[in-house]
Formats: structure tokens, C-alpha cells, sequence
């Protein structure tokens, strides 16, 4: 295979990138001064300090065709790409919008305690980001908002949003580097075990529970207080119990925990979309569409077996004559449903009648790229 260069994160090309090579894409969204939703992760322009000058360098306070310069791209405009559209809209790509809630200095950031404000903005951000998807026919069953915020129940609700969401807990502040805001959500975590992050989401309506890798790490997993969940044996029947067909999104999926996550019934958010990797070191293929273009327990068999100088063979093969979820027919729907509903616990069994031609079940498990193609350095545009 050749060389892969990995394009910056959250840019157009990152998210094309993603969407085609795996089940869907993660992505952040922030409000401009000019009221438009520009994609970007961090609170201030990701640029090299000389081109800020003496701006504020918050993204609240630039206007989007000043971002764009930049290399930034908006939601309209990911929108009116079709290698990113027809993903979307057709082949039951699955597309995670993470609301970033103003930085307390920013123009819109209303100072340290506003909570009542954040809500307000996120409400504001879900009725133009909703506008916008249904201005493009986006179908809601594979379309999910989510923020760290413990208001976001709210914002839905005052926004009569009609897509699935979900609440990013626990939540982290505001201000600080990443790691500071890790640390200071740490208390939260200790005392909030799977059990009760998954009827907090239950108990508000959310579709999902987005939660961190912490739960399911060695180590980490045993600092909390109350019975954990993980990856094998015990820890994973009782997350099985736990869980019941509620959708499960994990980041960061590393790579040493990816398949597991993945045959655990969990989607994982990964910063690997590399073509060139396609062998785990423990000793598997890896498959990026197990939603998208689902194997069959055959498939999955030839896989389990697959020994590692036939692996791309094996995977190419897959790659052209396995039917996407959206190319398969009635019979093939069915069949790969009640596997996942056997395997994973689901609830209820999930007939086709309850599905999109496009996309498959909501419960599916699916790998996500982490903003497009995955996390990269700062400043993100060079």
C-alpha cells in the first residue's frame, strides 16, 4: 500500500477521509460572531500565533469567512460536499456532532458561571445545525448531537430538536488545557460508575451513552467507586446487563482495545484511520464497516481464522463482494440483525421494517473517526 499522509483534523479533506473509510465521523461545531456553525475543536483559533495578531483568539469572536481563510471548513459546507453527502444520506454513515460550549472569556462565553446562557447557545446551535440537515435531507437515523454540558437535556427540548442526542459526562469545564480538564472531571468519575451513567442518559431521554475509555481500561476501571464494567470476563457480562441494546461510544478506541471494544458491542471513536493498518497486534484483521457493510457469521469466521500473511487478501476480498448495508437485500438485513441482537443483548429483537434502506439500526456498532481521520498537533492549520 502507499505512503497515507493524514490531513488535519476536522478539515474538509479529514472528514471526507473518515466518512468513506469507516462507519462515520465525529466532529466539533462552534458558533462564529457572525452567527454561522464552523467546524473546530478548541476555543481559540488553531492557527499559528503570528496570523492572530492582536485578535481575540477566541472562534466566537471571528467571522466564518475569516476561519475559512484559514483552511477551516462550516457545516454548510461539509454539507456541500458529496463525498461527504452522499455517505450521509445514503449509505448510512453515521455523523456525531459534539456542540463546544463557548470558552467563559469568549464573546459569547458570558464569564465562569452562565450556565443558563450555555443553554440558551447550544439550543441556538441545535436549531441552525437542524435547519441545515433538513435543508440537505440528512436522515435522523444516523444523526446524533451531543455536549458537554448537564444542560443539554434542556437545550433539546427548547429547541424542539428532533435528532438523537445525548449528554457528554462526566462533564469537564470550560477553560484549561485538555489534560486540566480531564483532571478536574476526574471526581465526577470516581463516583459515577457505568450503572449510573447509563440511567442518567436513560432517565433524560438520550439515545446514547458516549463515555470514555477510563470505564473500560485496567486499571482506571477499578478506581471507581461501585462494581465496574470492562472487556473480558466478568466485567464485560456485567456490562452486557448494564447496557441492553442502549448504544455505547467510546473514545479514545486505541488501538490495543479497539477490537475488543468493537466484538464487545461497543463503537469506538478511533484517531487511526490509516489504510495501511489492518492487522491488530493481538492477532486479528480489522474490519472499519462493521455497520456499513456488516459480515455475516460466516464472514466473521474466515476472519477469525485468517492467518496474517492472507489477511489483505482476504480483506480486499470482503471490501468488493460484500454487499453495503444499504446494497443488501431484505433477507440479508434480517439475518445480520438477529445476529447483533443475539450477540449484544439487545433489548428486543430489531426487524428491518424498523430500519432505514440506508442505515442500518440505531443499536449497531459501528467505528467512528475521531474529527474525520483523527486527532493531530496543534496549531491544526500550519
Amino acid at each position: 500500500m502507499s505512503d497515507w499522509e493524514q490531513p488535519a483534523e476536522n478539515t474538509l479533506d479529514s472528514l471526507a477521509h473518515g466518512i468513506t473509510n469507516c462507519d462515520g465521523i465525529e466532529l466539533d461545531l462552534r458558533m462564529t460572531a457572525d452567527g454561522e456553525l464552523v467546524i473546530h475543536h478548541d476555543a481559540k483559533v488553531s492557527v499559528k500565533n503570528d496570523l492572530i495578531a492582536n485578535r481575540n483568539p477566541y472562534v466566537e469572536s471571528w467571522d466564518l469567512a475569516e476561519l475559512e481563510e484559514f483552511g477551516f471548513c462550516s457545516l454548510r459546507g461539509l454539507l456541500e460536499d458529496k463525498r461527504v453527502l452522499d455517505q450521509w444520506q445514503y449509505n448510512g454513515k453515521m455523523v456525531c456532532l459534539e456542540l463546544k460550549r463557548p470558552h467563559p472569556n469568549s464573546p459569547l462565553g458570558g464569564g465562569y458561571f452562565n450556565t443558563n446562557g450555555i443553554t440558551k447557545i447550544l439550543s441556538q446551535m441545535i436549531e441552525k445545525s437542524s435547519s441545515l440537515l433538513d435543508e440537505y435531507e440528512i436522515p435522523k437515523s444516523n444523526t446524533v448531537f451531543y455536549a458537554f454540558h448537564n444542560g443539554m437535556h434542556k437545550s433539546v427540548k427548547d429547541s424542539k430538536c428532533q435528532y438523537h442526542w445525548a449528554e457528554l459526562l462526566p462533564v469537564v469545564p470550560r477553560f484549561g488545557p485538555g489534560k486540566m480538564k480531564r483532571m478536574m472531571a476526574y471526581p465526577q468519575y470516581l463516583v459515577t460508575p457505568f450503572a449510573r451513567l447509563i440511567n442518567k442518559h436513560k432517565s433524560r431521554g438520550a439515545a446514547m451513552v458516549p463515555c470514555a475509555i477510563e470505564y473500560f481500561q485496567p486499571f482506571y476501571n477499578r478506581l471507581l467507586i461501585g462494581r465496574s464494567v470492562g472487556l473480558s470476563g466478568r466485567r464485560l457480562e456485567y456490562f452486557k446487563k448494564c447496557q441492553t441494546g442502549m448504544p455505547v461510544y467510546v473514545w479514545p478506541a486505541k488501538e490495543k482495545y479497539e477490537f475488543r471494544l468493537l466484538n464487545s458491542g461497543i463503537t469506538g471513536l478511533t484517531d487511526n484511520l490509516d489504510p495501511n493498518f489492518t492487522w491488530y497486534d493481538d492477532g486479528h484483521p480489522r474490519w472499519r464497516f462493521p455497520a456499513t457493510q456488516p459480515l455475516d457469521n460466516e464472514q466473521l469466521n474466515q476472519m477469525a481464522n485468517i492467518e496474517y500473511e492472507n489477511h489483505n487478501d482476504l480483506l480486499k476480498e470482503f471490501s468488493l463482494n460484500v454487499p453495503t448495508w444499504s446494497e443488501a437485500d431484505h433477507s440479508r438485513r434480517n439475518e445480520i440483525t438477529k445476529m447483533w441482537y443475539q450477540k449484544w443483548n439487545w433489548s428486543q429483537p430489531t426487524s428491518t421494517s424498523q430500519t432505514s434502506d440506508s442505515a442500518p439500526p440505531w443499536q449497531a456498532v459501528r467505528l467512528i473517526g475521531h474529527r474525520g481521520s483523527g486527532k493531530t498537533p496543534r496549531p491544526v492549520i500550519k
